[in-house]
Protein backbone atom coordinates (compact mmCIF):
# COMPACT_ATOMS: atom_id res chain seq x y z
CA UNK A 1 0.00 0.00 0.00
CA UNK A 2 1.27 3.50 -1.21
CA UNK A 3 1.57 5.57 1.74
CA UNK A 4 1.87 9.69 1.02
CA UNK A 5 4.76 10.98 2.95
CA UNK A 6 4.52 13.67 6.17
CA UNK A 7 6.13 16.15 4.64
CA UNK A 8 3.61 16.00 1.61
CA UNK A 9 0.17 15.68 4.10
CA UNK A 10 0.68 19.04 5.80
CA UNK A 11 1.01 21.71 3.25
CA UNK A 12 -2.21 19.68 1.71
CA UNK A 13 -3.81 20.03 5.21
CA UNK A 14 -2.69 23.42 5.66
CA UNK A 15 -4.11 24.15 1.93
CA UNK A 16 -7.59 22.74 2.84
CA UNK A 17 -7.39 24.45 6.05
CA UNK A 18 -6.70 27.87 4.55
CA UNK A 19 -9.58 27.26 2.02
CA UNK A 20 -12.37 26.62 4.56
CA UNK A 21 -11.44 29.51 6.87
CA UNK A 22 -11.64 31.84 3.46
CA UNK A 23 -14.65 30.16 2.41
CA UNK A 24 -16.01 30.75 5.79
CA UNK A 25 -15.19 34.52 5.79
CA UNK A 26 -16.81 34.99 2.73
CA UNK A 27 -19.77 33.37 3.76
CA UNK A 28 -20.17 35.49 6.33
CA UNK A 29 -19.58 38.59 5.22
CA UNK A 30 -22.26 37.55 2.26
CA UNK A 31 -25.13 38.14 5.29
CA UNK A 32 -23.56 41.60 5.82
CA UNK A 33 -25.73 44.83 5.45
CA UNK A 34 -22.87 46.55 3.24
CA UNK A 35 -23.73 50.28 2.51
CA UNK A 36 -26.44 50.72 5.19
CA UNK A 37 -25.57 53.62 7.92
CA UNK A 38 -27.65 55.40 10.73
CA UNK A 39 -26.78 57.88 12.74
CA UNK A 40 -29.67 59.60 15.56
CA UNK A 41 -29.84 61.69 18.99
CA UNK A 42 -28.24 60.41 22.03
CA UNK A 43 -30.97 62.12 24.06
CA UNK A 44 -33.93 60.83 22.62
CA UNK A 45 -35.41 57.78 24.62
CA UNK A 46 -36.32 55.66 21.82
CA UNK A 47 -38.37 53.10 23.19
CA UNK A 48 -41.10 55.52 24.33
CA UNK A 49 -42.05 56.02 20.38
CA UNK A 50 -45.23 53.34 20.53
CA UNK A 51 -47.32 55.69 17.23
CA UNK A 52 -46.38 57.14 14.31
CA UNK A 53 -47.35 58.70 10.89
CA UNK A 54 -45.95 59.53 7.61
CA UNK A 55 -44.58 63.07 7.94
CA UNK A 56 -47.26 65.55 6.38
CA UNK A 57 -45.39 67.43 3.69
CA UNK A 58 -43.55 65.53 1.27
CA UNK A 59 -42.41 68.45 -1.68
CA UNK A 60 -41.32 65.78 -4.23
CA UNK A 61 -41.75 62.06 -4.87
CA UNK A 62 -38.69 59.79 -5.25
CA UNK A 63 -38.52 60.34 -8.75
CA UNK A 64 -37.61 63.63 -8.33
CA UNK A 65 -40.58 65.31 -9.87
CA UNK A 66 -43.34 67.60 -8.14
CA UNK A 67 -45.49 66.06 -5.64
CA UNK A 68 -49.00 65.10 -7.48
CA UNK A 69 -51.97 64.13 -6.53
CA UNK A 70 -50.82 60.32 -6.84
CA UNK A 71 -47.96 57.92 -5.94
CA UNK A 72 -45.31 56.66 -8.16
CA UNK A 73 -44.45 53.08 -7.85
CA UNK A 74 -41.41 53.44 -5.90
CA UNK A 75 -43.24 55.70 -3.21
CA UNK A 76 -45.65 53.02 -2.85
CA UNK A 77 -43.29 50.22 -2.72
CA UNK A 78 -41.17 52.12 -0.06
CA UNK A 79 -44.44 53.12 2.15
CA UNK A 80 -45.47 49.59 2.08
CA UNK A 81 -41.97 48.59 2.90
CA UNK A 82 -41.73 50.68 5.73
CA UNK A 83 -45.25 50.04 6.80
CA UNK A 84 -44.45 46.38 7.08
CA UNK A 85 -41.49 46.76 9.02
CA UNK A 86 -42.58 49.16 11.99
CA UNK A 87 -45.58 47.27 12.32
CA UNK A 88 -43.39 43.90 12.77
CA UNK A 89 -42.01 46.09 15.43
CA UNK A 90 -44.90 47.42 17.17
CA UNK A 91 -44.98 50.76 16.63
CA UNK A 92 -48.44 51.62 15.61
CA UNK A 93 -49.69 53.72 12.64
CA UNK A 94 -52.37 56.51 13.34
CA UNK A 95 -53.85 59.33 11.79
CA UNK A 96 -53.00 61.83 14.19
CA UNK A 97 -51.02 63.01 17.44
CA UNK A 98 -47.95 60.46 16.74
CA UNK A 99 -45.03 60.12 18.80
CA UNK A 100 -42.84 60.17 15.32
CA UNK A 101 -43.13 61.29 12.02
CA UNK A 102 -41.70 59.52 9.40
CA UNK A 103 -40.06 61.04 6.32
CA UNK A 104 -38.41 59.12 2.93
CA UNK A 105 -36.12 60.20 0.41
CA UNK A 106 -34.90 57.89 -3.02
CA UNK A 107 -32.93 58.79 -5.43
CA UNK A 108 -30.70 57.29 -8.47
CA UNK A 109 -27.55 58.77 -9.48
CA UNK A 110 -25.18 57.89 -11.90
CA UNK A 111 -21.67 56.88 -10.75
CA UNK A 112 -18.28 55.28 -11.88
CA UNK A 113 -16.46 52.63 -10.44
CA UNK A 114 -12.48 51.53 -11.17
CA UNK A 115 -12.24 47.93 -12.07
CA UNK A 116 -8.47 47.88 -11.10
CA UNK A 117 -7.71 47.58 -14.66
CA UNK A 118 -9.95 44.25 -15.33
CA UNK A 119 -12.20 44.31 -18.42
CA UNK A 120 -15.91 43.00 -17.46
CA UNK A 121 -15.09 39.23 -17.91
CA UNK A 122 -12.12 39.47 -15.44
CA UNK A 123 -9.04 39.40 -17.59
CA UNK A 124 -6.80 42.71 -17.38
CA UNK A 125 -6.31 45.43 -20.02
CA UNK A 126 -2.84 45.59 -21.23
CA UNK A 127 -1.23 48.62 -22.08
CA UNK A 128 -3.84 50.88 -21.35
CA UNK A 129 -6.32 49.42 -24.07
CA UNK A 130 -10.16 48.10 -23.38
CA UNK A 131 -13.73 49.61 -23.71
CA UNK A 132 -14.26 50.95 -20.41
CA UNK A 133 -10.12 51.87 -20.33
CA UNK A 134 -9.36 55.10 -18.53
CA UNK A 135 -5.53 55.44 -18.68
CA UNK A 136 -2.85 53.12 -18.53
CA UNK A 137 -4.15 49.75 -17.18
CA UNK A 138 -7.13 51.16 -15.59
CA UNK A 139 -10.87 50.38 -16.25
CA UNK A 140 -13.79 52.51 -14.99
CA UNK A 141 -17.41 51.30 -15.22
CA UNK A 142 -20.46 53.49 -15.63
CA UNK A 143 -23.34 52.46 -13.22
CA UNK A 144 -26.61 53.50 -11.36
CA UNK A 145 -26.54 53.97 -7.81
CA UNK A 146 -29.91 54.39 -5.94
CA UNK A 147 -29.76 55.22 -1.71
CA UNK A 148 -32.72 55.46 0.01
CA UNK A 149 -33.26 57.76 2.97
CA UNK A 150 -35.45 57.20 5.90
CA UNK A 151 -35.75 59.93 8.80
CA UNK A 152 -37.34 59.87 12.21
CA UNK A 153 -38.62 63.26 13.47
CA UNK A 154 -39.62 63.76 16.69
CA UNK A 155 -43.40 65.19 16.39
CA UNK A 156 -43.13 66.91 19.96
CA UNK A 157 -39.71 68.71 19.32
CA UNK A 158 -40.00 68.87 15.50
CA UNK A 159 -36.59 67.66 15.67
CA UNK A 160 -35.03 64.86 13.78
CA UNK A 161 -34.55 61.61 16.03
CA UNK A 162 -32.82 58.81 13.45
CA UNK A 163 -32.07 59.01 10.25
CA UNK A 164 -30.90 55.46 8.79
CA UNK A 165 -29.86 55.21 4.56
CA UNK A 166 -29.03 52.38 2.42
CA UNK A 167 -27.50 52.02 -1.23
CA UNK A 168 -30.29 49.69 -3.64
CA UNK A 169 -29.84 47.84 -6.84
CA UNK A 170 -31.35 49.63 -10.05
CA UNK A 171 -33.26 48.17 -12.66
CA UNK A 172 -34.36 50.17 -15.56
CA UNK A 173 -33.99 53.31 -13.83
CA UNK A 174 -35.84 52.89 -10.94
CA UNK A 175 -35.72 50.50 -7.39
CA UNK A 176 -37.59 46.83 -7.90
CA UNK A 177 -40.05 46.06 -5.17
CA UNK A 178 -37.85 42.67 -4.29
CA UNK A 179 -34.86 45.35 -3.95
CA UNK A 180 -37.04 48.26 -1.91
CA UNK A 181 -38.30 45.38 0.51
CA UNK A 182 -34.59 44.44 0.61
CA UNK A 183 -33.20 47.83 1.64
CA UNK A 184 -36.06 48.97 4.41
CA UNK A 185 -35.77 45.93 6.10
CA UNK A 186 -31.55 46.28 6.21
CA UNK A 187 -31.91 49.85 7.14
CA UNK A 188 -34.79 49.26 9.50
CA UNK A 189 -32.42 46.65 11.27
CA UNK A 190 -30.11 49.55 13.02
CA UNK A 191 -33.93 50.78 14.24
CA UNK A 192 -34.44 51.33 17.63
CA UNK A 193 -30.11 52.35 18.27
CA UNK A 194 -29.22 49.34 19.78
CA UNK A 195 -31.78 46.72 18.67
CA UNK A 196 -28.35 45.32 16.53
CA UNK A 197 -26.64 44.90 19.52
CA UNK A 198 -29.27 43.41 21.35
CA UNK A 199 -29.33 40.84 18.66
CA UNK A 200 -25.92 39.66 18.90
Amino acid sequence: MNRIPKFLTRPLALSVLGLTLLLGASGCATTARVGVTSDFDHSVNFRAYKTWAWYPQQPTDTEGGPAKGYESFLDKRIRTAVEQQLNAKGLSQVDKNPDVYVAYSARVEDKQRSTGGYGPYGYPYWYGYGFYNRGFNQGVIDYKAGTVILDFVDARRKELAWRGQGQAQVDNQTISEPEVQRIVTSILGNYPPGAEQARR
